[in-house]
């Protein structure tokens, strides 16, 4: 089977607040520590989930969490000194069988067979853990006495309704804490980071867990109902090397660095925790790393890094009050560098000298390799350390950052006249999810067209990074702002990862994923169409915050709810940063649409048609087990992690309805389901009868809801309107242009001096009109549809566009002429590609081997050897099979 199983019982109990508590062990490939649940039941049988949903739908957002835990020896009064032993003794507690811990005595103890779990229950209540792929020492229930002895931490809040019986004051503590309202959430975090640091019960020996292949199960003996279940537990753990969940790697500047990989098992290989969409927590994080590290994560402030004592190590501290699934929780530690304006050159130049950002010239250092004292900072300029203690999560002057730390683009400055929507927003606007501190809420917010940014990557990369990103992000940033209003999050960090990222990018709460093969390239400089691709890239990722995270599906395999409405809106967003007029905008948007109508047919044709339904569940979509249990249909097949049908259908449906009610107005109707809906997890039924009582007329000509399933969520291949849009696409103004230049190059090839014969002069006689990045990949494709181009042809083409220096779409494009082909004298074209684009480059591998030809397949073979250690996990085993 590959379909992935979510195995959280969120029907019973819902997981409130995390709070972690984890170390970076670089020598050994593993994150170790704690993180402690704080848990909530359901108030009847089979309702948890349902009800925390409806108090996200009618308001809460899916932000990320993480959590912050400490072991069980430390007191609320604890010292540095204390903190250190207690970390020591935890480190002991948590590290690996086999090492002499006493980890094997506790699993012995705790863990017993899968039989005698399952046979042996009687009659306890199992709280359940989405989980994989983790090493888990210890599970023990916190005793927050402590904590709920001091009246006066927690105003008294209203506890009509509650689950919680009277007679367990513990109980009622955590019920109220994780109740408490919005306007008193710095007062609820500290409270959680207090209760994190409590002891261990005495009774905590009599929790029993039990790990299987997928999950973490938990049980308290004689305890029957979720209602009596522990409310704090504090789970000690450590993630394992080959856990999929994270990346160990080395950067561009070959030093070691680990990040989350948004890989289909989402996060449950880094903590365990509840996955299904429903569960949206909040969490705190505290991230011990070496101190020449950063440590970037999902947290609504920056984060100003403690020293950790007289070792090496900085501890860096984060939050998020929005609730959110664990699955966008997002870590990423390494020696980064920010990108500012002015970026010493001897920095970049030397560490460029070093690793040279080339082939193999990266994999050659060791893992632990740093340079001079100079070069290794990876810290900058901008980010100060505290000595002491650590930071007490929560206190907003000591965990925010100065503001020369971020970026604030004066838009004035760049000449940007974008429209403030601020004013349209009712002061008196009241959301429909649950209380937490919502900015759509804020005048400020609503005010702010370009929040706080920041750009990180290797030194090798920073010049590149603060052309194509650091540039380009305010205005991204303030388009955003003009299409969709109030940017869901305070801030923005985006990070360069390293060359074997799996995707183009990936957006999170507060921070965006970037590859570099989204970095302009070469001599082509800052031309605004160099950065064409960077800039709709950065776009469609920002336009995440929105579709994705802040509203997001409530069943996962509506995936197209996500990326359709980011790849739809990446277009409109990038016109309105570059200022189009209308017929720019127009003749853009017609061009994008043709490629990728040709890509989404180009995979229908070459692939199962069960991965090509946008809603695979159909009329059981949304829905889950008793206990609250599910699974994402082909979340693990292997060809699914690489299609694009839920981008390109999605964004094609989006296309259709827009037509339906003119561009203006769907844009508009956007912005007010945003509005409406942030902060909540919808089905495709939400959008689409919205949109269809807001335009009647829609339904009165036959487009009911019933006609949209059938036609494009329900059922594979391409619908009727698409075949009938292509044609008219097929003849658009800038398409036509390419047509022409097409048809040279063609007469080119057919002439003597195309085929090299009798040529008295470089260069040829046609004049070839210059032309996008777009265009540029429109003529490549039509060109590869010819059966014969040349060798003297396909230089021509080279030089006459500088294609090796041009954007990834564009060499991918040129890197498959010179395959199909056998340009020898490109082949170098490839192998660069295929290093340095390993996000865009799987299925160029089975184009060098399907032609059989020896040199070829020795490239492709040459090529996987030198970025083999470096891959994505997914991409390496597509690779491998076609490759060996």
């Amino acid at each position: 089977m590959d379909d992935l199983p979510l195995r959280a019982n969120t029907n019973h109990i819902l997981v409130r607040h995390y709070v972690l508590d984890l170390t970076v062990h670089f020598d050994r490939e593993v994150i170790g520590g704690s993180v402690v649940l704080f848990l909530e039941p359901c108030s009847a049988p089979g309702t948890a989930a349902e009800e925390h949903a409806g108090a996200q739908e009618s308001g809460g957002c899916q932000s990320r969490h993480v959590d912050e835990v400490e072991d069980t020896t430390k007191g609320l009064g604890e010292t540095p000194a204390r903190a250190k032993e207690r970390f020591a003794a935890r480190e002991r507690d948590t590290a690996l069988p086999g090492s002499g811990s006493a980890h094997t005595t506790a699993e012995s103890r705790n863990s017993p067979s899968s039989h005698s779990w399952e046979t042996n229950s009687g009659g306890d209540f199992t709280l359940l853990l989405d989980c994989c792929d983790l090493d888990v020492s210890k599970v023990e229930e916190v005793d927050v006495t402590c904590v709920s002895a001091t009246p006066s931490l927690l105003p008294r809040v209203a506890s009509e309704g509650s689950a919680v019986p009277t007679v367990n004051p513990g109980a009622a503590f955590i019920q109220n804490l994780v109740s408490m309202p919005s306007s008193q959430w710095r007062l609820q975090q500290r409270l959680f980071s207090l209760c994190s640091r409590a002891l261990g019960a005495r009774d905590g020996g009599s929790l029993h867990f039990h790990r299987d292949r997928w999950s973490l199960q938990v049980r308290k003996k004689g305890v029957v109902s979720p209602q009596d279940f522990p409310r704090v537990l504090r789970i000690c753990y450590e993630t394992r090397p080959a856990g999929a969940s994270v990346r160990w790697t080395q950067d561009q500047d070959n030093r070691v660095c680990v990040y989350t990989a948004g890989s289909p098992i989402n996060n449950r290989a880094l903590f365990p925790c509840q996955e299904p969409p429903v569960a949206m927590s909040t969490w705190q994080a505290a991230v011990r790393a070496p101190s020449e590290c950063v440590v970037l994560m999902s947290g609504e402030e920056t984060t100003v890094p403690v020293e950790d004592g007289d070792t090496r190590s900085l501890i860096w501290h984060y939050y998020v009050t929005m609730p959110m699934p664990a699955s966008t929780f997002t870590l990423a530690v390494g020696h980064w560098h920010q990108v500012t304006a002015e970026n010493p050159p001897t920095l970049e130049r030397g560490l460029r000298d070093k690793a040279d950002c080339s082939n193999a010239a990266k994999l050659e250092a060791g893992p632990g390799e740093l340079g001079e004292a100079d070069l290794t900072s990876g810290l900058g300029s901008s980010i100060s350390v505290v000595k002491g203690s650590p930071l007490e999560t929560g206190s907003g002057d000591q965990t925010t950052c100065s503001d020369s730390a971020f970026c604030y683009s004066s838009l004035e400055d760049e000449g940007l006249a974008l429209t403030d929507y601020s004013a349209t927003v009712d002061d008196g606007m009241s959301c429909s999810h649950g209380d937490y501190p919502c900015r759509f809420t804020e005048r400020s917010a609503r005010a702010q067209q370009v929040i706080p940014h920041r750009v990180f990557g290797p030194a090798c990369l920073l010049q590149k990074a603060q052309v194509a990103v650091l540039d380009l992000l305010p205005r991204c940033l303030a388009a955003a702002h003009t299409v969709l209003g109030v940017h869901p999050f305070p801030r923005l960090d985006v990070l360069i990862v390293p060359a074997g990222f799996s995707s183009l990018g990936m957006a999170s709460p507060h921070i965006i994923f970037l590859s570099q093969s989204a970095l302009c390239a070469g001599t082509l400089g800052p031309r605004e169409d160099a950065l064409s691709l960077c800039g709709s890239r950065i776009c469609h990722e920002i336009a995440h915050s929105w579709f994705g995270l802040v509203i997001g599906a409530r069943d996962w395999t509506e995936e197209w709810i996500s990326e359709g409405f980011a790849t739809y809106l990446e277009d409109v967003i990038w016109a309105q940063a570059k200022q189009l007029s209308l017929q720019q905008t127009a003749d853009q948007s017609d061009l994008k649409a043709l490629l990728r109508w040709r890509r989404l047919s180009d995979e229908l044709q070459n692939s199962e048609e069960q991965l090509q339904i946008l809603r695979p569940n159909l009329e059981n979509t949304g829905e889950v087990g008793e206990s609250g249990s599910s699974t994402i249909k082909h979340a693990l097949n292997p060809d699914k992690i690489f299609m694009q049908v839920h981008y390109l259908k999605g964004y094609f449906l989006l296309r259709f309805l827009a037509s339906q009610v003119g561009d203006k107005y769907f844009i508009d109707f956007i912005r007010v389901f945003v509005e409406k809906y942030h902060g909540q997890l919808i089905l495709s039924q939400d959008f689409l009868q919205m949109l269809l009582v807001t335009f009647p007329n829609m339904e009165r000509k036959g487009l009911t809801l019933r006609a949209i399933y059938a036609d494009w969520l329900d059922r594979p291949g391409i619908p009727k309107w698409l075949y009938e849009r292509n044609a008219v696409w097929s003849e658009a103004r800038l398409v036509e242009e390419v047509k022409a230049e097409v048809g040279k190059w063609i007469l080119l090839s057919q002439s003597p001096q195309g085929k090299g014969r009798k040529r008295k002069r470089t260069d040829p006689k046609v004049n070839y009109k210059e032309m996008t990045s777009e265009q540029l990949v429109m003529l490549l494709e039509l060109l590869l549809e010819e059966e014969e181009l040349n060798g003297a042809t396909l230089e021509a083409l080279r030089r006459t566009y500088d294609l090796p220096n041009h954007d990834a779409e564009v060499k991918h494009r040129w890197c498959e002429l010179v395959v199909k082909h056998a340009y020898t004298r490109a082949y170098a074209d490839v192998e660069h590609f295929l290093v340095h684009n390993q996000a865009m480059g799987v299925y160029l591998y089975g184009e060098l081997m399907v032609q059989e030809d020896p040199e070829q397949q020795a490239l492709a073979r040459r090529c996987l050897s030198l970025v083999q250690e470096e891959m994505d996990q997914s991409a390496r085993s597509v690779v491998e099979e076609m490759v060996l």
